[in-house]
């Protein structure tokens, strides 16, 4: 089998869910956001998953994934649109049911003019400066949104992944001076907000990356294991070049693996000389480019040809490799690509 394998754990995915909920108070509820198609694992068994551990409400980016989540997950749960009503969302927001949050006053006037009657959040900006009422357009509308059928009150926070910086207590009071009084219930918090203790959770969180097994949750559960099929092992004798460029030259003797995946499956061409893959503990480096379908690895440590050649597994996390090409873990997660065998355990 040449298709590489990408092994999802929910119940993995459960107990970080679990364990996120556990760190608000009782009063809290913990949502889940499953934006970008659950952040690349598949948002139907991962919104089914974390429905059974106890979400009861969900967040996406646009109002597309929210009706593809609405076939997944049936018509009962509440699903928010972070990117609110854009023009021509009127039909699916109304057909799937989804609570758009909206970001502008000419939002406003086009949820108003075409779903007078559907609930609605509204998100605030509190300094991000990127989704967000600015605070004259919250004063100015207010009276009026609050008096709707409005479900929530949101804003994000730019710097929970740092507690120390200054930006999450001005937001968190800026938050606090746009929303105290106003009775409808608020949310300020994604995984890095959860962490920063309760003074930031208000009425609701909305975990992301943390679900995925992503920093800053420290005590996250690894949820995905990729696994890559050998297609050919060789022998390279020193002073021979390996891949495109003769970007790597063989300092001895080697066995190299060609391996069935590259940068057409988010493997990204950053890492070319620098990942390492696993067989089982034993590292096998990666040699010299990612190629678009292939890699090549050094694997003259082991005492036989593998099958399976491992990137993510229990010795290296998706931080690990974003760590390696100063990125983050959520682009490595969401850029996994739709040629893997998803593997639901």
């Amino acid at each position: 089998m040449g298709q590489a394998q990408l092994h999802i754990d929910l119940s993995a995915l459960q107990a970080n869910w679990t364990g996120l909920d556990a760190k608000s108070g009782a009063g809290v509820e913990t949502a889940a956001t499953v934006k970008a198609n659950g952040y690349g694992l598949g948002v139907g068994p991962v919104a089914k998953a974390l429905a059974d551990a106890g979400a009861r409400r969900f967040f996406v980016a646009v109002a597309e994934e929210g009706a593809a989540l609405r076939a997944a997950l049936g018509p009962d749960l509440p699903i928010h649109v972070y990117g609110g009503h854009m023009q021509g969302d009127a039909e699916l927001i109304s057909g799937a049911n989804l609570i758009p949050m909206l970001n502008a006053p000419e939002q406003v006037q086009r949820h108003r003019a075409a779903l007078p009657d559907h609930p609605y959040g509204v998100q605030l900006d509190t300094g991000m400066n990127r989704l967000g009422m600015e605070a004259l357009d919250w004063a100015a509308l207010a009276p009026d949104l609050l008096a709707g059928p409005c479900a929530l009150v949101m804003s994000h926070l730019a710097c929970a992944d740092e507690p120390d910086h200054p930006m999450n207590a001005q937001q968190l009071a800026e938050f606090r001076r746009m929303t105290d009084g106003t009775g409808i219930a608020r949310s300020l918090s994604a995984t890095g907000g959860v962490l920063l203790g309760p003074d930031y959770h208000f009425d609701m969180t909305r975990p992301g990356i943390g679900l995925y097994g992503g920093q800053p949750y420290g005590d996250a559960r690894a949820v995905v294991r990729l696994s890559i099929p050998v297609i050919q092992t060789r022998s390279v004798t020193k002073g021979e070049t390996v891949g495109y460029g003769n970007s790597f030259t063989a300092p001895r003797d080697m066995r190299v693996a060609t391996i069935a995946a590259g940068y057409a499956d988010g493997i990204h061409r950053a890492l070319s000389g620098k990942a390492t893959l696993w067989h089982g503990t034993t590292p096998c480096p990666l040699l010299g480019r990612v190629s678009m379908d292939l890699l090549t690895i050094d694997v003259s440590a082991l005492d036989h040809p593998p099958e399976m050649l491992d990137l993510l597994c229990p010795q290296q996390g998706v931080d690990d490799i974003a760590d390696m090409i100063h990125t983050i873990g959520y682009e490595i997660l969401t850029s996994l690509g739709q040629r893997y065998k998803r593997i639901y355990i």
